[in-house]
């Protein structure tokens, strides 16, 4: 794949002002400071930072991203309206503000539809006009680059084609290099979005780009289809972010532009870098990744099936759309009640055990396992998103013991509330380790957090390597409500030493039985794979 030319197609992320208008999505300028180094690393050519002059916060980043921020690849790009009506263009505070904040592009956010003009901005359509000519040509004229958001331009062309048509005209003619027509309220389909595109691309002769949202969602699709129709400035936000259904997800339009369509768009290389940046940004905005989100999702090439596994046993392209290292992700092979002996011969491989053998002993292996991961998930067990259990099993049936490194003599867990109020759990946890025993008890704000206290401090005893592990992640689901609290419970534990996590389920009566057995397994998967 050749090296793309950067002026020749924009590749423009919004994630850090579009993206931040999602719901229960709030970022600090530290976060956006390191937002805008990932983004950087992923190789866009504009970050743009977001509104300086009228949100406090966006001002500070710019302010900020002058000392703080030295990008490689991108540009950053502050976003502002056109001046206000009746106010010149240099004697407007907002554009100043946008014309001081030291980015090197400003994206001007303009009417493009008439009644917007007419009941939003209560002015006339040819004041509309003189506002984005003049703060085009006033930026311009201090050296900015001057891009132009035509906000609800679809909604707008469909009204009034010629009005719509005439603010990308006078955008260009006052040196506006790009007109992103705006799919703002996202209603659009992609043919409707291609015949729009194509007729401004004929009409105006200028640079056009597009920024979709997903309320069809079709976002992904309308930008891939306003590409192919011409436009060569594409924007949208890291993990689909936004408000309502949320913007285009760039990563998505990225890939399909330069995978499947052979279009190079970002630095050679830095494709790979997608998953983990991805990842990266969704630990900043503390947003759970999607797990089905294609192409960097964890399970956008997971296989369960058994089928499925028995192909990819041959050729991992039979059931893949693309090699997933492309994209700096993995194929995963899950392992629950649908597995057949091809997915137990698959993920034994990815964790280190060769199970490929014709021979009996192998095949008896295989099989036991197998039938095993039915019973255990027949009881309410999951091994797909708890390799660290799978592998104490595997272990466990090709080794001839399970690990361990301790041997529980018996354990409880008590919870009082105390005069003043305060509920606190207090466990006891009898076990022996190294030859040694321990008794030992823990307080915790809970049961579980008093269990887990006590049974890393009477194994750290014996294990200092335990000291570096930290529950990061406890999940708990009812399996049949139906019992009401006499349920089943199933508890996922994700422990991690700070270089690496590992998952483990744990199933039981109630809570805390489910809790402890998750614990255990996290623990000794830990110990095991710091080689003990």
């Amino acid at each position: 794949m050749s090296s793309p030319d950067r002026e020749a197609f924009h590749v423009y992320d919004t994630t850090l002002r579009d993206g931040a208008q999602q719901e229960g999505l709030s970022l600090t300028v530290a976060d956006k400071l390191a937002i805008a180094r990932h983004l950087d690393g992923l190789g866009v050519g504009f970050i743009e930072g977001g509104w300086p002059g009228a949100n406090p916060k966006d001002t500070a980043f710019f302010a900020r991203a002058k000392a703080d921020l030295d990008l490689r690849h991108a540009q950053l790009a502050a976003f502002g309206a056109t001046r206000r009506a009746g106010v010149a263009a240099a004697d407007d505070p907002l554009v100043a503000a946008l014309r001081d904040s030291g980015a090197g592009v400003v994206t001007l956010v303009a009417k493009s539809h008439d009644r917007h003009v007419e009941l939003a901005l209560r002015t006339t359509l040819e004041e509309n006009l003189a506002m984005v000519r003049d703060t085009v040509a006033h930026l311009r004229a201090e050296g900015q680059r001057v891009f132009l958001d035509a906000e609800h331009f679809f909604d707008g062309y469909r009204a009034n084609r010629d009005y719509a048509l005439e603010v990308l005209r006078t955008a260009f003619e006052a040196g506006a290099e790009v007109a992103a027509l705006c799919d703002t309220n996202g209603g659009m389909l992609p043919a409707w979005v291609a015949d729009v595109v194509h007729d401004v691309v004929t009409s105006t002769g200028g640079r056009v780009g597009i920024h979709c949202h997903n309320d069809t969602g079709c976002a992904v699709a309308n930008s891939l289809a306003a590409v192919d129709a011409g436009a060569t400035h594409v924007q949208g936000t890291v993990n689909g972010y936004g408000e309502r259904t949320g913007n285009a997800d760039l990563i998505a339009v990225v890939a399909n532009l330069e995978l499947k369509l052979e279009r190079p768009v970002l630095p050679p290389g830095l494709l790979r870098e997608a998953t983990r940046i991805a990842h990266a940004v969704a630990e900043v905005t503390n947003v759970p990744p999607s797990s089905r989100q294609p192409y960097v999702g964890t399970s956008a090439f997971a296989h369960k099936a058994g089928l499925h596994a028995s192909a990819i046993k041959v050729d991992p392209d039979l059931y893949q759309h693309m090699d997933p290292l492309g994209v700096g992700n993995d194929m995963r092979l899950l392992v629950s009640d649908m597995a057949g002996r091809a997915s137990i011969e698959l993920k034994g491989r990815e964790l280190g055990f060769d199970l490929s053998g014709d021979d009996p002993d192998t095949r008896a292996l295989v099989t036991r396992v197998t039938e095993r991961v039915k019973v255990l998930e027949a009881r309410g067990h999951t091994f797909e998103a708890a390799d660290a259990s799978f592998e104490l099993l595997l272990a466990e049936e090709v080794e001839g013991r399970r690990p361990s490194y301790f041997e529980v003599e018996s354990w409880r867990v008590i919870t009082e509330t105390r005069p003043d109020g305060e509920a606190v759990s207090e466990a006891t946890v009898k076990l022996v380790a190294d030859g040694v025993r321990y008794v030992v008890t823990g307080e915790g704000n809970g049961p579980v957090n008093a269990l887990d206290q006590a049974l890393r401090t009477a194994i750290g005893q014996a294990y200092p390597a335990v000291a570096e592990f930290e529950l990061i992640d406890y999940k708990v689901r009812i399996l049949d409500q139906g019992h009401g609290t006499d349920a089943i419970t199933r508890v996922l534990i994700e422990t991690s030493d700070g270089a690496s996590s590992w998952v483990t389920v744990g199933v039981g009566a109630n809570l805390v039985e489910a809790s402890w057995g998750a614990l255990v397994d996290g623990l000794t998967f830990g110990l095991r794979r710091h080689g003990l």
